[in-house]
This record gives structure tokens, C-alpha cells and sequence, in this order.
């Protein structure tokens, strides 16, 4: 089944390549990709959450959660949704409508990406 997201850049904390360096050495070993040190964040229209994900385990990186991965693709790019799991539920740090994207690229940069650009997410799952 394939699901599309749709929502807008939008800037983040700026603490993303603390925890992209954390968890990069698992991806390059789950998913064979050295990853950006950053994320993208996007703003939904709507609640999303990640559902049927794989994870990597607080023992895996050095942290208190479980990290929920789902992948998707943007602007042609294959990428994954990551979120603690602590997030994944209504009242989180963060709101459900809010996803972190990773990826090898920079995709803000490498696409001219500001913030309020409307963006669509694939999901196949």
C-alpha cells in the first residue's frame, strides 16, 4: 500500500546532526547508507504515526528510546522518517504532525529548500 504525505519545510532546533552522528554508524550497517548529519523537518497537514517500522534500540546508540525508522522517498530520493518512540505518541517532545527526515544527501541544500515549501512523502508499505 502507498500512502503520500504532504507538507511544508520547516526549520528545525538545529540538533540533528548530534543525533544523525549517533545513530549513523547503524545505518550505514541496516541500510547501507552513510547518512547526512541532519535531518529535514516537515510539517504535515495532518497527524502521522509511524506504524509497522523497523528500530534501533537504545543499546544501539547510546539513548533512552527506541528510534522508529520508516522509509519513504522525497523529491526522488529514497530517505526514512526517523522519530523517538517517545514522540510517536501525543505528548511527545514534538508534535505528531512534525517528521525528521534523513538521508545521504542534504536535501534542503541540495534542492534549494526553504521553509514553507510544500513537499510530498511517499510510503510504501
Amino acid at each position: 500500500m502507498m500512502c503520500k504525505l504532504k507538507g511544508k519545510v520547516k526549520s528545525g532546533l538545529g540538533e540533528g546532526h548530534f543525533w544523525i552522528d549517533k545513530v549513523s554508524k547503524i545505518f550505514k550497517e541496516k541500510y547501507g547508507i552513510n547518512l547526512f548529519l541532519g535531518t529535514l523537518n516537515i510539517e504535515l497537514k495532518q497527524d502521522y504515526i509511524l506504524q509497522d517500522t523497523d528500530k534501533i534500540l537504545p543499546n544501539e546508540y547510546g539513548g533512552e528510546y527506541d528510534v522508529l525508522v520508516q522509509e519513504c522517498e522525497i523529491l526522488g530520493n529514497k530517505a526514512y522518517i526517523v522519530r523517538p518512540e517517545k514522540n510517536n505518541v501525543l505528548g511527545g517532545d514534538h508534535p505528531l504532525n512534525l517528521i525528521e527526515i534523513v538521508s545521504d544527501k542534504n536535501l534542503r541544500k541540495e534542492n534549494n529548500l526553504t521553509d514553507n515549501d510544500e513537499m510530498i512523502i511517499q510510503i510504501n508499505s
